[in-house]
């Protein structure tokens, strides 16, 4: 056992369900408040010395009941009695709970929460109160300018309590869907991405983030969320991790917390709003981390060491299996895709209802690649019911054809050169990476003629989820070494011939970078080797591309052994070289 502590949870819903899963992994004794013997949560565990609470998770005297049974009370919805939490902070003295009431307090109210960021200088978007009518919607449109994003100050998740207003003549319309209750406004963020952080905090208020995500929404729920972020800004990750610790060592309490944000065009990052609980964005974790959020969260409220936060695969995606209707044919439809695709798991949450709208699981799919993940991803998205093909396309677009001539676009290798007149020697390196079905792109890149370019490229291409570049240059060739001064990741220079001096120039250039700035080098205009050796620097992390080299050697082989019976079957003089059936 773990822990000796017992958990109490407020909510029995999905995320319950995987905290409850998670501790029983570790044999952590829980009790989880909810209306019903049946829900989520409730069927992972089931303990004659602990059971289960039937009941609200907001009714104060159940809360109470909860917590006379318990050494840790944690939730996995912040729509509970915070009063009533105050009360039992103020009566149950050794009873913890986790996050602290006031921080559950701050979260509920998106107003205060706002308030609360902004006092802390943290990113946010302009808002302001608003009062509930017209002339309350009509004041915020003067001061913030329309569009504007209008949204309840409380119940609100996804996307429930939130109103996109275009136009004022849109009020009283914004009004009966937000149903009469306090609202607030946020200026129009024109955002190109959105992106999420699980931050994990200890009892004692160390935290550790696991990575940044991109998170996909449709209509207004989470639809899809793909780990790691890639992104040509070599110093977003960074950042967007420290904004989002400092949210979380803004408040109080220990535990899981999903900070979800926006990413500007200018690589700008603002602050949505903050989950003070295990969330969506962080589910891919139970298969794709060291520790998923789930455990880790149990760890943090029992104050246990914490688990690595770290991807333990390359590249990992969550689709959310949302209801379509009030059947269950379309979940099961999809579901029947996943189980026969390697790399994806499928999440059922045991609920007895299914809806529109309503979260019924999930599948995390894991890939040694970002473009393998795309292609598992693929048919299950085309099982979803009323799924356009440009979305399909967009999230999970077809690789391109072998020989077509045109980039992944989720490549391993770049291949680049310095002009366009290297490209009959770089073409050869291409064909190998076809051959060996690893995604690759091509393109031109000048260290004298596009600088700008050139550094661009080389900062982003670790990002992007490039991991061996391949240049060629001839003359100066100052390619391969510029890109390797400015790119984590090996880079292999193909000295390309040129009209004085056979290239030697550039193979001498290539190799006699400083120390410090490795540039592996190959004999000129031998791209195939160059080729050869990304898949050979790939396969140290793929063990399948071991088998194809061998394969592709003994195939060569094969080639040479066969000559050698020509020879001896036609004689030297009649054999030609390179001849019909040579």
């Amino acid at each position: 056992m773990a822990s000796n502590k017992v958990v109490g949870i407020l909510g029995g819903g999905q995320l319950g369900r995987m905290l409850a899963a998670s501790a029983s992994l570790l044999n952590i004794p829980v009790i989880i408040l909810d209306a019903g013997p049946n829900t989520p949560a409730k069927q992972i565990l089931a303990s004659p010395s602990h059971p289960h609470i039937d009941g609200s998770f907001t009714d104060p005297m159940k809360i109470k009941e909860l917590a006379a049974k318990v050494d840790v009370l944690t939730v996995e919805i912040e729509h509970v009695d915070v009063n009533a939490l105050d009360e039992v902070e103020a009566t149950f003295k050794n009873v913890q709970i986790h996050p602290a009431p006031g921080t559950i307090r701050v979260i509920q109210d998106k107003y205060k929460q706002k308030e609360h960021l902004a006092r802390n200088n943290l990113p946010v978007s302009d808002f302001i109160s608003v009062e509930s009518s017209v002339e309350g919607i009509s004041g915020a449109a003067v001061t913030l300018g329309l569009p504007l994003m209008l949204k309840s100050r409380t119940l609100a998740y996804d996307g429930r309590g939130n109103y996109v207003l275009r136009d004022l003549s849109q009020s009283h319309d914004a009004l009966a869907a937000l149903g009469g209750r306090p609202l607030y406004a946020e200026k129009w963020v024109p955002f190109s991405q959105e992106i999420a952080v699980m931050v994990v905090r200890t009892t004692t208020g160390e935290v550790s983030s696991y990575p940044v995500v991109e998170t996909v929404h449709k209509d207004n729920i989470c639809h899809l969320v793909f780990a790691p972020l890639r992104t040509r800004d070599p110093g977003l990750i960074k950042r967007a991790q420290c904004i989002a610790e400092a949210a979380v060592q803004s408040l109080s309490g220990a535990g899981v917390f999903g900070v979800e944000m926006f990413l500007m065009k200018n690589g700008g990052v603002y602050i949505n709003e903050i989950a003070p609980r295990p969330h969506n964005s962080g589910h891919y974790t139970i298969e794709a981390c060291e520790t998923s959020q789930y455990e880790n969260h149990l760890r943090a409220i029992l104050s246990l060491p914490l688990g690595s936060t770290a991807l333990k695969v390359p590249s990992a995606a969550m689709l959310n299996l949302i209801g379509a209707s009030t059947s269950f044919s379309e979940i099961q439809q999809i579901t029947s895709a996943a189980l026969s695709l390697p790399g994806a798991s499928v999440h059922l949450y045991g609920k007895s209802e299914c809806r529109k709208g309503r979260k019924m699981g999930h599948i995390t799919i894991t890939a040694q690649t970002d473009a393998e993940l795309r292609a598992r991803l693929r048919p299950l998205l085309e099982s979803l019911p009323n799924t356009p093909a440009d979305e399909v396309a967009l999230y999970a677009p077809p690789p391109p054809v072998p020989g077509s001539g045109f980039p992944s676009p989720s490549p391993l290798v770049g291949v680049i050169m310095g002009s366009d007149s290297d490209l009959p020697v770089m073409l050869p390196a291409a064909r190998v990476l076809d051959t060996f079905s690893v995604p690759y792109e091509l393109t031109i890149v000048s260290a004298h003629r596009t600088p700008d370019r050139l550094v661009e490229y080389a900062r982003s291409a670790a990002g992007r989820g490039v991991r061996v570049i391949v240049a060629g240059a001839g003359g100066a060739a100052h390619l391969p070494g510029m890109v390797a001064a400015m790119t984590p990741l090996p880079v292999v220079g193909v000295p390309v011939k040129g009209s004085t001096l056979d290239g030697v120039d550039s193979l001498y250039s290539i190799v006699q970078m400083p120390r410090g700035v490795p540039v592996a080098t190959v004999a000129i205009n031998n791209s195939t080797n160059a080729g050869l050796l990304a898949v050979r620097i790939l396969s140290a992390g793929m063990p399948e591309l071991i088998g194809r080299m061998a394969e592709y050697m003994r195939k060569m082989e094969g080639e040479v052994l066969y000559k050698v019976g020509k020879l001896e079957e036609m004689g030297w003089e009649k054999y030609q070289v390179g001849g019909k059936g040579n």
